[in-house]
């Protein structure tokens, strides 16, 4: 049997991320071959992997990175919110932010093949799942770019679980920015203007406040005249330059801007864990499934 040196077990935990009695079984499993312990502890970090595929990830991270006229927003996800809090499971997310800016991949398949130092996104994840001991998903990211002309806007709430990026035409005020981003990630306006409302959710919320009205029993020649109006304050509440500007409710945000001189052209506001379905723990059976156990 080779003797282990202090040193490959070093060289083999920076090459892989593993903790050091990983790196030295294998090493020792493979009779000190630095290559063959490395195929060693990647198929052993795809069989935990692979186990934990199946758990559900709904905590984690958003994050932002901007990169010249290009900014990117993301979200990583982990099993737990104590995870989420560790500062290399963070460094993972602004890495993995940083290189999205940078590369402007299209999908998700060209994301994960990003190379930082050597190592592409995906095989990052890997190791964090393998090292963390949690189920961790690099999930989504979407991409704006500007032109020099304009200014992107960053907006962190809650050390990470919501993150918005706006996107200013005509105004290089960061600061202005920012304070549209805030407001979005506080009101949470699903479209910058009521143009962009599609039919079918104008014609389902019109057939809701329609049946509303007749339920009230209202004339059907004052119904149409209500719809106007309750159609007219849906539109004002989803669109955001329509809104009360969150730190002036005596202008709406678009006024906010314009009189800045600018223009909101596009906002992406990502909520950690939203769409996914959490699990549901009930503390009361857990404790009495283990007394039986006991």
């Amino acid at each position: 049997m080779a003797k282990i040196s202090a040193k490959q077990v070093k060289e083999l935990r920076d090459m892989t991320g593993v903790g050091m009695m990983d790196a030295k079984k294998a090493l020792v499993e493979v009779d000190g071959d630095m290559d063959k312990a490395v195929d060693f502890l990647r198929e052993k970090v795809l069989s935990k992997a692979a186990k934990k595929a199946s758990r559900i990830a709904a905590e984690g991270l958003a994050a932002t990175s901007i990169n010249g006229n290009t900014a990117a927003i993301i979200e990583v996800n982990s099993e737990t919110d104590f995870v989420s809090k560790n500062e290399e499971f963070v460094n993972i997310v602004n890495t993995i932010a940083d290189a999205v800016a940078a590369n402007k991949p299209a999908t998700m398949e060209e994301a994960n093949a990003i190379e930082v130092d050597g190592k592409t996104i995906a095989d990052i994840v890997l190791e964090a799942t393998n090292k963390i001991g949690e189920k961790i998903s690099f999930r989504r990211f979407s991409i704006l770019e500007k032109t020099d002309n304009d200014t992107f806007g960053e907006y962190i709430h809650g050390g990470g679980q919501i993150a918005v990026i706006t996107l200013i035409e005509g105004l290089s005020d960061e600061d202005v920015a920012k304070d549209v981003s805030m407001h979005v990630a506080a009101i949470q306006p699903k479209y910058v203007n009521r143009d962009e409302v599609p039919a079918e959710e104008l014609d389902h919320e019109k057939k809701v406040q329609t049946e509303i009205a007749l339920n009230e029993g209202k004339p059907a020649n004052i119904v149409e005249k209500m719809i106007d109006g309750r159609m007219n304050k849906f539109l004002a509440e989803i669109s955001l330059n329509e809104q009360p500007f969150v730190k002036d409710n005596d202008q709406t945000v678009g006024k906010y801007v314009g009189d800045k001189g600018g223009t909101i052209k596009q906002f992406i506001r990502f909520t950690v864990g939203e769409g996914i379905e959490k699990r549901q723990d009930n503390f009361a059976e857990e404790v009495a499934a283990q007394m039986k156990k006991d």
